[in-house]
């Protein structure tokens, strides 16, 4: 048992935090730790560190990390966050977070709060807007069966183009 000897300051022995853990677009069996109602909707190993730290917890990220049950290895779901929950002497860091559930759940708060999710909502809403008097008119040409009477009518959708 060589990690009970070891003191909780240590970096191992920081507590590891997936964005799997807080996406609601997962499963439990497939990674989420916390209820789906305040799970939020693919968060980054970026976004739990900016929030962790911001709170005043101790954070490293390890952005080569990859989540065992992620059978996605895009860049965006790469990265595992670790933070310190207890000093030297057991005690936690910070009172409001004496177990690893409640760092969770305190992230998934957050995380929408962000300011690069407020922009992000924000910006595709005015992008939507000038787009939807664009283009007019044209629709798909309609495919037709190569036979005679069809190469015809192809031929006069042709000529009065």
């Amino acid at each position: 048992m060589a990690w009970a000897a070891a003191s909780p300051a240590d970096k191992e022995r920081f507590i590891c935090i997936y964005p799997a853990y807080l996406n609601n677009k997962k499963t439990i069996a497939e990674g989420r730790r916390i209820p789906m109602d305040k799970a939020i909707e693919n968060p980054t190993s970026t976004e739990i560190q900016d929030v962790c730290a911001a709170v005043g917890l101790n954070v490293l990220v390890e952005k080569n990390k990859l989540y065992p049950r992620e059978w996605n290895r895009d860049v965006q779901y790469r990265g595992r966050v670790r933070v310190q929950l207890r000093l030297e002497d057991g005690n936690p860091c910070l009172p409001q977070f004496p177990t690893r559930k409640s760092v969770m759940l305190y992230a998934a708060e957050t995380i929408p709060k962000l300011k690069t999710r407020t922009q992000k909502m924000g910006g595709s809403d005015q992008n939507l807007q000038p787009g939807e008097g664009g283009k007019k008119g044209k629709g798909k040409k309609k495919k037709y069966l190569r036979t005679e009477s069809a190469t015809v009518e192809m031929q006069t959708i042709a000529l009065s183009s």
